[in-house]
């Protein structure tokens, strides 16, 4: 795992570079209008104590229903799931540093509970908070960041935005791996980046965005640091066939998408709800 951080040096606040510009259109070639995509910046993500995430709604999110915050399972201030372990409706207060688009503190949010956490398959936590999404868009001028409803394909260029750093990785979806595998915890069709997204700990949590349409495809959990083989820090992956790759130096993330399919109205976490396929308690 991106391991939570307790501390941080100043020295590595750094801000990830701005969007590219866009290709000048001519008049002799004139190309197809797209729909406008908000270039991606920090607005809509959280900095918890020890790592990073992102204010959270599926397409059918109401603005009165209760704010969602997506980060990974390994963060939950319990500590690490056990494998197996999954949590649904806990109590907590924790709160959250929301952002802006630079990536200034606006407010501090606060959970009623933990929805939905596991590192069962995936590597991920969402808690409900205190707070409606009108309330956080009144209040503070923001939105919360949609989760795609559709699986991500290879190739997709993407961008790790982490709150606790104040700084976004730019890269793209290299590949999937079939099983992650990490110490005692494995992971199903992770989203493996290109070598550019060099993350590091306290990006755990992170939004993985999807910067053609600007919506959450994954949620950033680990890497492997040191070459090791399937050890704590050092995934590796897995095929159909049990054949393992070590990949140092390469990140990953957890697809979202499956998320969607869980969550109805009011914010709820449903794992009844029809294809609904996250771990179940």
């Amino acid at each position: 795992m991106k391991k939570p951080l307790v501390g941080a040096l100043l020295a590595l606040l750094l801000f990830g570079a701005g969007a590219a510009p866009a290709a000048a259109e001519t008049r002799s070639s004139p190309q197809r209008v797209q729909p406008a995509v908000k270039a991606v910046d920090f607005a809509g993500t959280v900095a918890l104590s020890n790592c990073s995430g992102s204010v959270v709604r599926t397409p059918d999110s109401q603005p009165g229903d209760p704010a969602l915050v997506l980060s990974n399972g390994h963060c939950l201030e319990s500590g690490f799931p056990a494998p197996g372990q999954v949590i649904v409706d806990q109590p907590s207060s924790r709160t959250f540093s929301l952002l802006n688009s630079t990536g200034a503190k606006v407010a501090t949010l606060r959970a009623s509970k933990i929805a939905y956490a596991t590192m069962t398959d995936t590597d991920a936590s969402l808690y409900q908070l205190t707070s409606t999404y009108a309330q956080i868009k009144t209040a503070h001028g923001i939105d919360a960041l949609q989760l795609s409803a559709t699986r991500p394909v290879q190739g997709t260029s993407i961008k790790v935005v982490s709150g606790y750093w104040k700084r976004i990785y730019t890269c793209a979806i290299d590949g999937f791996a079939y099983r992650l595998k990490e110490g005692a915890w494995t992971w199903k069709d992770s989203v493996r980046y290109t070598s550019a997204c060099k993350t590091i700990g306290g990006t755990s949590g992170s939004p993985v965005i999807d910067t053609a349409t600007g919506k959450v495809v994954a949620v950033n959990n680990t890497g492997n640091e040191d070459g090791a083989r399937c050890t704590d820090n050092n995934p590796c992956e897995v095929d159909e066939s049990g054949n393992v790759t070590v990949r140092k130096g390469i990140n990953y993330g957890q697809q979202t998408y499956g998320f969607v399919a869980c969550i109805g109205a009011g914010s709820k976490v449903d794992l009844t709800r029809s294809g609904c396929n996250l771990p179940k308690p």
